[in-house]
């Protein structure tokens, strides 16, 4: 019995943790609703403003007719200025109170409405800031330690120790058998895509698609240069690829630290796998960018002279 209390602490404590995990998506609901009801009660209230509006009508006639007939028997006073000025006030305020009472309820919340989807969009804004903060931190620290390895054990070790290579058997233009090891089809980073068939700007000849790619890639690097930053998904629309989420807040950005070309690691090193696409002996090309990462945070303003913060 002495576990019930902490027990019940402890469900009330995970349904407080998914209410927070929730919380933008209930906050809009709850926003979207609200404006549904505010809506629904201003509506309800024009129905009932004409009444209303007919009363005040009504006063303000009735005390705009005794002020002329005070106008038209100066002799024997009954209704003076000042008891004119005082009704209009009066009608006036009254006026308002009921307009108040009508359409209050709508305004309040309308505004309520308004603030829940106010702060559904800071929770998501700062969850995204977070979220982009933490890629950033972590993809900056596998690039340095990339670089130590490259750095101790050369570029070609560093390629085998991320990704799981695999021997291949392959017989060149004279008959020769010749064993290659290479980078395993289920070894890629998460931006890499394939470049094949299935993409409108493939070409039966291999010698076209190395170049459409290799024109493609130096088309970017002039927009990298230009305008100073380049979005993945971009890219993955230029080459008939598929859009994904990553893509379109990672990319490449001019500015100190970071790569400042874009390359589809392809042509660097006449790599092996472009020799087998361009002989036709492979019928699809590997395509791994090296991508700057998460650039929101990144992307500056121009300087007066034309050069780009870093």
């Amino acid at each position: 019995m002495k576990f019930v209390p902490q027990t019940l602490s402890r469900a009330v404590g995970r349904q407080g943790l998914m209410a927070h995990k929730h919380a933008p998506t209930l906050l809009f609901g709850a926003g979207v609703v609200g404006m549904i009801g505010s809506t629904v009660l201003a509506c309800r209230a024009t129905l009932k403003v004409e009444e209303k509006l007919h009363t005040i009508q009504v006063d303000l006639h009735k005390t705009s007719t005794d002020m002329k007939a005070e106008a038209e028997n100066p002799e024997n006073p009954k209704y003076s200025e000042t008891e004119y000025k005082k009704d209009l006030a009066l009608i006036y305020t009254r006026a308002t109170v009921d307009l108040a009472k009508l359409y209050g309820p709508s305004i309040i919340l309308g505004a309520v409405s308004i603030g829940c989807l106010t702060k559904s969009h800071n929770i998501q804004n700062q969850r995204i800031a977070a979220l982009s903060a933490a890629y950033a931190a972590v993809d900056s620290a596998f690039t340095r330690y990339r670089e130590r390895v490259q750095a101790k054990y050369g570029i070609e070790e560093d390629q085998r120790l991320r990704y799981e290579t695999e021997e291949v058997d392959l017989i060149d233009d004279r008959g020769k058998l010749t064993t290659i090891e290479r980078v395993g089809p289920d070894e890629h980073s998460m931006y890499a895509r394939f470049f094949d068939k299935m993409s409108a700007n493939w070409n039966r000849e291999p010698e076209y698609n190395l170049l459409f790619l290799r024109n493609q890639q130096n088309w970017f690097n002039d927009v990298l240069k230009t305008r100073g930053h380049v979005w993945l998904n971009e890219v993955y629309e230029a080459l008939d690829l598929d859009h994904t989420e990553a893509g379109a807040v990672v990319g490449w950005v001019i500015g100190e630290g970071n790569i400042n070309y874009i390359d589809f690691g392809l042509f660097e090193g006449e790599t092996q796998a472009a020799r087998d696409f361009v002989n036709g002996r492979e019928g699809a090309i590997l395509l791994d960018f090296n991508v700057d990462g998460v650039i929101l945070d990144k992307i500056k303003k121009p300087r007066r002279d034309g050069r780009w913060q870093s």
